[in-house]
């Protein structure tokens, strides 16, 4: 039976376990990669593990979220990660060298190899043809530390490409299509194999946008092979070296299959607020823009914002029309600013940003209230942008620099004359801003600022654990909801206690006092709870409230894993209708945690208040288990050094 590309990296790192889809999976990590918004709280886990020097091929701390520096947390925490990271073997990128996916795209990712972040569009290296996957902080500090990742063996799901993209039709487009198809939900406990005809006239960061966005299907991971465009990309980088073709076997077998016709593709838009609420330009109509947004990690390479400096050369933007732009590296803005192009954007009136995620994440360019944002960005919850009134669409760049010139959504096929960008013969492989670590045995002292604080530890899991449900929230709960990231939280990101004043904030701001006041308690969710970004802080936040346990219809594969790694039992209602039952403020009574953790059969949970009962179901691998029981990952990890010592 012939292999698809991501078994054929799998078994190549595989640690134990099987390839058998539902088993768990173990596989050797070659690099890892954090951000500064994640990297703190992963570099202390790093610490408490008592790891000297990291274990990995390659790993490096990127500085691309937290970039204003409103107050001193900003620049405490990345001169912690700095020194922390110079200590301990990591390599440091520093402030201003760019959006960690686009950089380690341009730099780092190699084709066969494994790449775990602490970032959910890791799997941007997918278009690379690289096994590249999101994950929580502590996973990432543990592969750091030499440890491998496990995860339940994915589905492998066979995306196949037709056809070639028409004029004005972009790789923004074709992933946004499949979110049309598969929704948020659809890429839950899959790969997604990008194979056909199609897959070769698109380049590798064309690859990477479609890699990026399949973060929003709840994928484990993306990935296209790696081929001759492959090798020109890296080629064009100084890196042909690096180069290896990987392509899946002729007769690979594949658990599913989708065909997507690049050719029947029309310009598409990511309605208010969900990446799958998809629709074309042209059937959206005209509606007024008042914010243009164009960068981000999913669309901000060379070639993405060379077509948008075509648009607007000798143009203006609509006065009623605020554009901002972020390219994505210190390499992309390089390049603009000596071919002419930057001179092109800034005089059409673009507000160009830093390298950095920015907007994004509610890090500044907040929209005026009740307005309509046109990003190229890969999510549009609700609030993310920083104002909770205004609707943020997702589009391509050049529906976006279309759009701003005329000041209302606009198909860019109005445009008239296809824009061609031809791939550079070569890039400048400038590294000046990476910062090499120490040698092993150098003296580097770790600074630590004031808003620094340790981490919350969860304790055994007890036989018995009663409270009260503090919170009922829908379907499509994302971490956004739980832990909200924006200019004024983000700075906190290493102190757990403030931020635990706004847990649930968007959907319930009396949450944390309710969860002071009793002590802890449930936190009762729909289905695909936890979607959304890979922060652990949406379950240490909550950890650090008391909460214990969350009964939820189904959950998403990072926040999940997060969970299990901070000691919080998932719980699966086993009929879903049970959970319409259900309200705040019921008293649940589970008296056989010990026996759901480690059996996975269903348990009783008491509702003694309504003198009734529902049934849950904790299903668990044996190492999850372990971790469950011990209270979390950590402290499974000091037993096992307890034991050896």
């Amino acid at each position: 039976m012939g292999r698809s590309l991501a078994q054929k990296i799998f078994e190549e790192h595989l640690v134990s376990g099987s390839l058998e889809p539902g088993s768990d999976l173990a596989i050797r990590i070659d690099q890892t990669l954090t951000q500064d918004s994640t990297g703190t709280m992963a570099y202390l886990q790093l610490e408490a593990m008592n790891v000297d020097q990291v274990k990995t091929d390659f790993s490096i701390a990127y500085v691309d979220h937290n970039m204003l520096q409103q107050g001193f947390e900003n620049a405490d925490d990345h001169k912690y990660i700095q020194t922390v990271a110079k200590k301990h073997g990591v390599h440091y990128s520093r402030p201003g060298n760019g959006i960690c996916h686009q950089v380690h795209l341009e730099r780092y990712a190699k084709p066969g190899g494994t790449l775990l972040g602490s970032d959910s569009h890791t799997p941007t290296a997918g278009g690379i043809g690289m096994i590249a996957i999101g994950a929580g902080g502590l996973d990432v500090a543990a592969a750091m530390g030499g440890q491998p990742y496990t995860i339940p063996a994915p589905n492998v799901m066979a995306v196949e490409l037709t056809g070639q993209l028409s004029a004005f039709t972009t790789a923004k487009d074709v992933i946004l299509e499949v979110l049309r198809r598969l929704t948020v939900k659809g890429g839950v406990g899959r790969i997604l194999e990008y194979i056909g005809d199609g897959v070769q006239s698109l380049s590798v960061p064309e690859r990477a946008t479609i890699t990026n966005m399949g973060a929003e299907l709840g994928a484990t991971t993306s990935i296209f092979p790696s081929d001759h465009r492959t090798r020109s990309f890296l080629k064009a980088q100084g890196r042909e070296a690096d180069w290896v073709e990987l392509l899946p076997d002729a007769d690979a077998q594949y658990a599913e299959r989708i065909v997507v016709d690049l050719s029947g593709i029309e310009p598409l838009a990511a309605q208010p607020h969900s990446p799958d609420a998809v629709d074309s330009v042209a059937n959206i109509g005209s509606i007024k823009v008042d914010q243009v947004a164009i960068g981000s990690c999913t669309n901000s390479s060379y070639q993405d914002l060379m077509r948008v400096a075509a648009i607007l050369k000798g143009k203006t933007v609509h006065e009623d029309v605020s554009l901002v732009l972020s390219p994505g590296s210190k390499q992309v803005l390089s390049m603009l600013a000596a071919n002419g192009a930057l001179a092109d954007l800034i005089q059409a009136g673009a507000r160009i940003l830093e390298s950095g995620c920015g907007p994004c994440i509610g890090m500044g360019q907040a929209p005026a209230t009740d307005a309509i944002s046109l990003r190229t960005f890969n999510r549009n919850f609700k609030g993310r942008c920083g104002t909770d009134s205004a609707s943020v669409y997702l589009v391509s760049p050049e529906t976006a620099a279309v759009s701003a010139l005329s000041g209302v959504l606009t198909d860019p096929r109005e445009w008239g004359v296809p824009i061609a960008v031809a791939e550079p013969e070569q890039f400048p492989a400038e590294d000046n801003l990476v910062v090499p670590p120490a040698a092993p045995d150098d003296d580097v002292q770790v600074v630590r600022g004031p808003n620094i604080k340790e981490f919350p530890l969860n304790t055994d899991l007890p036989e018995q654990w009663e409270g009260v449900v503090l919170l009922k929230v829908g379907d499509n709960i994302t971490t956004d909801d739980i832990m909200p990231s924006n200019a004024k939280l983000l700075p906190f990101r290493s102190n757990i206690p403030h931020l635990s004043e706004f847990c649930f904030a968007p959907v319930d701001a009396e949450f944390p006092r309710r969860a002071k006041q009793a002590g802890g308690g449930f936190i009762i969710g729909g289905d695909n709870y936890g979607q959304g970004s890979s922060r652990e802080h949406a379950a240490l936040v909550p950890l650090y409230l008391g909460i214990k346990a969350v009964v939820a219809k189904s959950f998403a594969r990072i926040h999940r894993a997060n969970l299990i790694n901070s000691g919080i039992v998932p719980l699966e209602f086993e009929q879903p209708d049970d959970y319409e039952w259900l309200k705040e403020g019921d008293a649940i009574v589970v008296e056989s945690l010990h026996e759901a953790v480690q059996s996975g059969d269903p348990i009783a949970v008491r509702v003694p208040n309504r003198d009734g009962q529902f049934m849950v179901r904790c299903a668990l691998s044996p190492r999850e288990q372990q971790m469950i029981m011990a209270g979390g990952r950590i402290n499974v990890i000091r037993q096992s050094q307890k034991g050896d010592a």
